[in-house]
């Protein structure tokens, strides 16, 4: 039995989508802990995009099927999330 204050066991898919989640934050797509509002910090987002790309590579081979797909999906939409973010930026700033 879990309790509300017993810390989550921390595994690689645990840890993949703590790094994307951090990532989303930074897209402004999800509020941060605690609350708020949710707001954009590009640096933030694109240093946990690079996290997850570093993990990607150095767990490479030691991953269970599962475990790739996880990362090459969340990848993929943290990806894509970025440039949106990106694009939508710029197309304000014109």
């Amino acid at each position: 039995m879990v309790h509300e204050n017993s810390p989550i066991k921390m595994d690689l898919t645990a840890f993949f989508l703590s790094i994307s989640s951090a990532a989303f934050i930074g897209l402004g797509a999800i509020s941060p802990p605690g609350g708020g509002e949710p707001s954009v910090d590009l640096e933030l987002a694109r240093q946990n995009i690079d996290l997850l790309e570093l993990m990607m590579e150095k767990t490479k081979g030691n991953r269970s099927l599962e475990e790739d797909r996880l990362i090459e999906r969340l990848l993929f939409e943290t990806r894509l999330k970025f440039v949106e973010k990106q694009r939508e930026l710029a197309s304000y700033a014109k």
